[in-house]
């Protein structure tokens, strides 16, 4: 099975902290993974390693078939979406909706090329099949959060991504407009040439039935990754938090409380 991400031994070091230690990862064509871990777990930190944007201290990070330190990241980073509610702060809250999602197939901020019929037409199918087809030629800023999440999301789909990240893209929702988002990102797994997702979280219930794998980090380490079904449940999530959980099964989602 074609490997899509592999973390061989990756260590890395900034200053006198070590922020991941040893870690071993693999990710295969046709697995969606959750990764869940506090703030200050590591998660970013990973993201940063998969993008280019800083190197491991130890091991080797080999991303869609290629070994990073012989390959232009910048090319790389071609292949990867990446969807951050910071994001959102960088871009032109003036722009339509439909160019916020055209500048993600030039990696820009703001769009500095005439658009074609042909990007437009795809921005749109691209808002359509995220259920928000409705904000087309609207402005940026006139959008909800959660409205504003699903144009981040289609932004990054514009370049053709092998490879999406949603790095707490729920951040600040309430709970139908996550609700709403969650849908729509279990849609575009489901489809036959989706992107390898990545979704980054640590609310366990937003771990949707199609993030089949989890990788739980615990203070810059590995705690426990394998079968979703098998990594969420009482004993381990009750070891994970250093705390007693128990877990519910609601809709094929975990659902955790503190008896």
């Amino acid at each position: 099975m074609e490997i899509v991400i592999q973390l061989e031994q990756v260590s890395y070091r900034r200053e006198q902290s070590e922020i991941l230690k040893n870690m071993n990862w693999t990710v295969k064509k046709g697995e969606h993974w959750a990764l869940l871990g506090l703030n200050g777990s590591g998660k970013t930190t990973i993201l940063n390693l998969i993008n280019g944007y800083i190197w491991s201290t130890l091991g080797k990070v080999s991303v869609l078939g290629e070994l990073y330190g012989t390959v232009d990241v910048r090319e790389m980073r071609k292949r990867i979406g990446w969807v951050s509610s910071s994001l959102q702060e960088k871009l032109h809250s003036n722009d339509k909706t439909q160019n916020i999602i055209i500048s993600g197939k030039h990696a820009s901020i703001g769009l500095y090329e005439q658009t074609t019929d042909q990007e437009v037409e795809q921005a749109f199918s691209l808002m359509t099949q995220l259920g928000c087809g409705h904000l087309f030629d609207r402005s940026y800023q006139s959008c909800s959060q959660g409205e504003k999440q699903k144009l981040l999301i289609a932004r990054a789909l514009m370049a053709e991504p092998r490879i999406l990240i949603l790095d707490e893209a729920t951040n600040g929702l309430d709970f139908l407009s996550r609700e709403s988002l969650l849908a729509s990102i279990q849609q575009i797994a489901e489809q036959p040439e989706a992107p390898t997702i990545l979704y980054v979280t640590h609310h366990i219930e937003e771990i949707m039935p199609v993030f089949n794998q989890t990788m739980m980090i615990r203070r810059g380490e590995v705690f426990r990754q394998g079968p979703s079904t098998q990594v969420l449940t009482n004993d381990t999530l009750s070891s994970f938090f250093e705390t007693e959980i128990q877990v519910q099964q609601l809709n094929n989602r975990a659902w955790i409380s503190i008896p």
